[in-house]
Parts: C-alpha cells; structure tokens; sequence
C-alpha cells in the first residue's frame, strides 16, 4: 500500500537524515489561470517563441485589438503593442492579476509608487513615465488607459489621449503603476525577467507543541473566523473543538462523546479507505452547508451505488480488471456529500452539531482497484468552486492509463459548481456523476473530447492540496509518488502534470500497459515545483509518501512566511520551500529540523535514543482562522508555534514578542509582566502609608 492511514497509534519508525536543498522548475501561470503552452512556432504579431499564454488565435485577436487602436505616432504605437502583447508572457498572471478584477493594461514600472510626483526617466525603473511621456497627446482609439475601465472616476471612455482621461502623470501612474524592485513584478517593457538574489533569511528549524492527542485527517477553520476548529477523523466522525490560546498550557477542548456529525455507519474504514475530506461553504454561517467526502462498500450500503470509473466512455472494460483480494472492480466507491448544521436559530454557526442524514449526493463514483483514490475536498477562495482530488483509483503504475485518459475523472483535479444544481433530467443528459454543474470556465467545459469537471489532469494520487491565503492563484499539492519522486505541484488550469509518462522530472516505466500509452511528444508536461527522490530518505519503512502543506502566513514565526511547509508520512521530515525570487515559481526546498517546547501542553514523544520529537505518522497539515498551522499525525496534534519557544533563532522575531520566556504566548506574558508591576507599586503605596503613619 503507497499511503497508510490508520486510525490508531502506530509505532514511528524514524528518519537519519543529511539536510539537503532540491532546486526545481519554475511554474509560469497564464491570467486565466491556464499553465502557458509550447508553440510549435512563433507567434505572427506578438513574436513570442518557446513557452507563451498565447495561441495564434490569440495572437491574431490581439493584433485586431491594435488595428482598431488606429495609433498615428510609431513610437506609441510600439509601446501600447508590448503592452497588449504582455498578455502573450508565460508570466503574464503576475502582471495582470494583482487587483481583484484582470486589468486592462500590466503593471508598469513605476520606482515612485507612494504617490509622489514620478520624477526619474529611468526607462526600466518609471516604464510608466516612458508610456505616458511618448503617449500622452498621442490619440488612442478604443483606450485601455479609459478611467472607466481601470482608476479613478475622470472623463469619459470615448476620449483618446491620456491627457483627455488623465490630469498628470501622477495620476496616471498610481493607477497603472506598481513598485519597482523587490519582491514586486512589474513590467520595463522586455518580457518578465525576475531578481535572483537569496532570501537573506533561513528558517532555522520549527518549533512545535503539542495539544492534542487524537487522531485525525482532515481540519477546517470554523467559518465564524472564531478559535474553533472541526476536526475529521479516518472512520466518519467530526468533532467541533476550541483551539486553545498559545501559552495558555491548554489543550483542545472537544467532547469525544458527542460528535458534530457521525457517520461511521456510511464510511468503509480500512488502511486507505474512510473520510478523506471535509469542506464548508463560502456562506456556511448563513446557509449551513458543509461538504465530506468518503468511501462507502456498495455490497454493504445499497446508497453506495455508482456509475463505475472503468466504463465504455473511458474505453474500458470492467470485466478486464480482475479482482484484488476479493474485492470486485468499482465494488468501493469515492463520495461527495452535503450535509447541514443542525441549527434551529437563524445562525448556522451556534450549531455543535449536524444533521445526521444527507441534503444530497454530489458524487458518487465507482473505484478500479482499491489504492490511489485521493479524497480530499476544499472550496476555492476566490471562485467559490469546490475542489475535487482524485487519483488514479489504479494498481501499480496506472496500468489503464486513468491519469491520462481525456474521459477518465481519476487522476485528476476536478472543479464542480454545487450552487447551481440541475435536475434530474439534466444529469442525465449531461452524464454528470451526480447534483452539480459544471462551471463554464472549466478548461474543458462543453469540449466531448473532454470530460468537463476535469481542472488539472495527469496526477498520481494528490494527498492534500492547498490555496495560498495572499495569492489564491497559488494551488499547491503533493502528489505521491510511485517508485521514486514525491512532488509538490502548482496547480494551474487545464495542467498536464505528467503522470504515467512522467514520475515527477523522470520518465517513468510502467510493467503493464493493457489500458494502451500517451506518448511525451502528445503533452505539455508541468513538472513539479518542488519534490524529493526516495533514495534522500533513510527510515525503516523503507518507503515514502509525501504530504501537502500551507504556504505559512501566521504571525507566530516570522521566518516561514511565505514559506511551504510540507512533510513525508512515512519518514517524519518535514520540508521548508522557498519561492526565489517571490512570484517566479522558482522554488526550492529544504529538509528543515523541528523542536518541541519544553511547556508544550502535552509532552512530546521523543526518538529512541534521541531528544528529538517522534511525530509518528504525519497523515495532514491543518490551519485555524489566525493562519497558525497544525501538523495531524497517529500521535496526536501539533501546533507551529514562534521560534524562541524552542530556543531556535530567527532575526526576524521581535524581541518583545520573545520575552525569553520559551513556552509562553508574548499575550500571557504581557499581562503577567503587567501584574506584576501592579503588584509592585500596590506594595510601594502601602509601605508608602505605613511609613506616613508611624511618624
């Protein structure tokens, strides 16, 4: 079995390990959130070559857009085309993305952005003063410079100089203008080139403690941004339970006894088979609504009946899968249901508990084999689609080729609208697995070559995927491996990661092919941003299955921002990675140590022979409403905590924060430091009296 998740204990069986760094491939993003395409040629008018987010269809829309633009002066006319033809960059979500609508024209350069008057030329650092100093009494036909589109309220969108829409170069350029430098992307008029210098400062290790000591796979925020949390475990029950405050040597608080919803009785428990997800809608405190995923038997359960994966659409036989230990093809089924709390008030979130029985079945599908089956769930932050991870369902090395069958839902990524849900008839007309739509944005939406949920395709068995909180076009995954890589990949629409054809950066070999072979030349791989080979791991499992993380944005450890953590099941590593420079998709990744603080609520296991915490098993990353992030494993609950409360040294925590005092939250320690300066002038005074008195 490539993944084990058990619900008990299990023993650690732990890593002896050199720390190493993987540099991998950078992952461009396109602004319709497609991964760029390889051009057999170059494009006629924007003249890009290699790797672009344009097609020559594309191309020749943008030089239609120009015509009509009727731009008299030549060199106007040059820039406004580098800026069209900016949409043409493999970058080009960077450049455009940056407000929450797409903007009508990239970032310009701009090295004055605070609002101050631009007064260099610099044609690389104030681009933005290059286009406005060459454009400004130019006219411009069909302007993307209109107020109307993008800016300040001025003058009306049929005008045509800037300096009709525009009353200074000021303002101009606050509004079209980004930051020069840094972290920042911006564009200088050549295509997206970024800075290469190191981040100057490395996490030394993470520091952890422990507050609980369960056993679970999944966690969600509540949505009422409180310090509650839900927490799922492998057999079907969710628990509501409060997050103690840091320092505070509290520990979860929740009523094993009384769960928020059990549905033990649905959910088939085995060593890859349970509740794998749990989402909440957007809108959860209003209309209630939270989604699971699960597996269920359908020998046991006569609810548990769906379409199998191995079916005439997908060119595959059922009867040609054999049996595995018994069990028949599509026998175990991959779930999506809704439920809702159970809440008689108009406020869904003082509910602690649900309602036991389904609103509606969103998917059910059934499974070839009886490993591989991803499961998780999450709602996108920006779209408000829910997320579906699915992996191959297959035997080893996706011998029918699921991941990369265009009619095939496993091995893939796919998005479902479960806002508008169609009728029965409509399912059936669609072929839908079950209540939702498809959303129209979908890659392949509406294409019969294609099934239409697909958003990413040619994954091996996603095993936790996340949206970074600052750039929700950020949608990292670990994808477990089969021989010999485990990957981190960057999601991006319509993405070809690879598999069968490739195992992370390597071709991959497969033993059997009776479900036929995709050929490299047919695809446009995405290979992973970050990963490890099996051989960097030393444990005695002899194996390795890695686990997604968070893109960390707490506030508790200065020096993992912007980092993701990620770790390896089997091995107890944890990774750090680090996108060099911000925005590029140029990661690489560290194995990093982690401590345990000495006042850590529960104490941590230690390894034989070593004062190093055992984690166990690390089955799940989980992060509450103030961003902290939490490890889930088979010995309990950890939390990320600042690094001083291990001793580890980070430049960036501020010494008030630290206290030097490991072990207690910088809130608990003010007021305690506040006592006792309270405590002090009260004795004072009262000596202060005394001394008044006896004269």
């Amino acid at each position: 079995m490539k993944r084990l998740m058990m619900v008990a204990s299990l023993p650690i069986f732990f890593f002896l390990i050199f720390l190493t760094t993987t540099t991998t491939f950078a992952q461009p993003l396109c602004t319709d959130s497609w991964a760029p395409v390889t051009l057999k040629a170059p494009l006629a008018f924007c003249s890009y070559n290699g790797s672009s987010c344009c097609t020559s269809a594309t191309d020749s829309s943008i030089q239609k857009q120009f015509k009509s633009m009727n731009i008299s002066d030549p060199a106007c006319a040059s820039l406004v085309k580098s800026l069209l033809c900016t949409k043409c960059d493999p970058f080009s979500a960077q450049l455009f993305t940056v407000e929450p609508k797409l903007r009508t024209v990239p970032v310009l350069c701009n090295s004055t952005f605070s609002g101050n008057p631009v007064q260099s030329k610099d044609t690389t650092a104030d681009f933005c003063a290059q286009v406005w100093d060459t454009c400004k009494e130019i006219p411009i036909q069909n302007s993307p410079f209109a107020p109307s589109l993008q800016g300040p309220a001025g003058a009306s969108a049929s005008s045509s100089k800037l300096t009709d829409l525009w009353q200074s170069e000021n303002d101009f350029c606050n509004a079209f203008g980004g930051p020069t430098g840094g972290d920042t992307v911006c564009f200088n008029g050549k295509s997206v080139s970024f800075n290469g210098t190191q981040s100057p400062v490395t996490p030394k290790g993470i520091c952890l403690e422990r507050i609980g000591n369960g056993s679970y796979l999944s966690m969600a925020p509540h949505p009422d941004g409180s310090n509650r949390v839900f927490l799922a475990n492998q057999a079907g029950k969710i628990w509501l339970a409060t997050i103690p405050e840091e320092g505070s040597g509290g520990t979860l608080e929740l009523d094993e006894s009384s769960p928020f919803l059990d549905i033990t009785d649905d959910v088939l428990l085995d060593t890859e088979f349970g509740m794998m997800g749990l989402a909440f809608h957007p809108n959860f405190t209003e209309n209630g609504r939270f989604f699971v995923s699960f597996n269920c038997d359908k020998v046991q359960s006569p609810s548990c009946s769906g379409r199998c994966s191995c079916n005439s659409d997908a060119g595959c036989d059922p009867s040609k899968l054999g049996t595995s230990n018994g069990v028949q093809p599509c026998q175990y089924q991959s779930v999506i249901a809704e439920f809702t709390a159970n809440s008689s008030s108009s406020s869904p979130s003082a509910s602690t508990s649900a309602r036991p029985t389904e609103v509606r079945r969103i998917l059910t599908m059934g499974l070839p084999f009886t490993s591989d089956h991803g499961g998780q769930i999450l709602f996108g932050p920006a779209d408000g689609k829910l997320y579906f991870m699915m992996g191959d369902g297959s035997n080893k090395g996706d011998p029918f080729n699921f991941a990369q069958n265009n009619k095939s839902l496993l091995g893939k990524v796919l998005r479902l609208d479960v806002d508008n849900i169609p009728s029965a008839k409509e399912i059936d007309d669609l072929g839908l697995w079950g209540n939702y739509s498809i959303p129209k944005d979908n890659p392949f939406a509406g294409d019969s070559e294609l099934q239409g949920e697909i958003w990413a395709l040619g994954l091996r068995n996603p095993w936790r995927c996340s949206f970074d909180h600052d750039r929700p076009s950020y949608f990292l995954c670990g994808d477990t491996g089969e021989n010999g890589y485990e990957e981190i990949d960057l999601i991006s629409k319509g993405g070809n990661y690879g598999w069968r054809i490739f195992e992370g950066p390597d071709v991959f070999h497969p033993t059997s092919t009776p479900g036929g072979n995709t050929s490299a030349a047919s695809i446009n791989p995405l290979f992973p941003v970050m990963g490890y080979p099996h051989s960097a791991l030393n444990n005695s499992v002899g194996s390795a299955s890695v686990t997604g993380g968070y893109v960390y944005r707490a506030a508790a450890d200065p020096c993992l921002n912007g980092r993701y953590l990620f770790a390896d099941l089997y091995a107890g590593a944890m990774w750090v990675g680090t996108e060099n420079p911000v925005n590029s998709g140029n990661f690489s990744s560290t194995i990093t140590p982690f401590s345990c603080s000495e006042k850590s609520p529960i104490a941590c296991d230690a390894v034989e022979g070593s004062s190093l915490p055992s984690l166990g098993y690390i089955f799940s990353f989980g992060e509450d409403n103030n961003k902290d992030v939490y490890i889930m494993t088979s010995k309990g609950v950890y939390r990320v905590l600042r690094p001083s409360r291990c001793n580890i040294s980070c430049p960036l925590e501020s010494k008030t924060d630290d206290n030097n005092a490991p072990g207690a939250s910088s809130s608990a320690s003010q007021a305690e430091n506040v006592q006792l300066k309270l405590r002090i002038v009260l004795v004072a005074f009262v000596l202060l009296l005394l001394g008044i008195s006896s004269r």
